[in-house]
């Protein structure tokens, strides 16, 4: 019987471990893989923590480097030295426009080279910001 393989989208922090753990349990250590994407982000500590994590439970780790986003987008999550802020509106300065999508859009070219069936992610809705997209997916009207 063939097994289902699952790629995690790994940052290394608490909602994407919760999900390798559960990929793990799921789908079983030798089916699961993570993908983690270094985007430029300040926070490189993260992507040590992701590593450590990925290299501590056993499961094979891509990471990708879309630092190219760069050159599309500013942002005080991306860039050294600026001070985290929220306008007016709510929105705080270290939104990353499209982040989520195009991690989705390169796991999924990643999963369908690998015959990975299945692609888990972890966002926590507590923890939006204000981004414009957790509040498109809440269920709370």
């Amino acid at each position: 019987m063939h097994n289902p393989k699952a790629l995690v989208i790994f940052s290394g922090g608490q909602d994407s471990t919760t999900c390798l753990l559960q990929a793990i349990q799921t789908y079983g250590r030798a089916n699961v893989q993570a993908i983690t994407f270094h985007y430029g982000q300040r926070h490189s500590i993260e992507l040590e923590r992701a590593h450590w994590i990925a290299q501590d439970l056993g499961i094979a780790q891509t990471v990708l480097d879309l630092s190219l986003m760069r050159q599309i987008t500013h942002n005080a999550l991306m860039e050294e030295g600026a001070d985290i802020q929220t306008a007016a509106n709510g929105m705080p300065n270290t939104f990353v426009d499209g982040r989520n999508a195009l991690f989705l859009m390169y796991a999924a070219i990643y999963a369908k080279g690998q015959n990975i069936k299945h692609i888990i992610v972890g966002v926590c809705e507590t923890d939006f910001s204000g981004y414009p997209i957790a509040e498109m997916c809440s269920s709370n009207p």
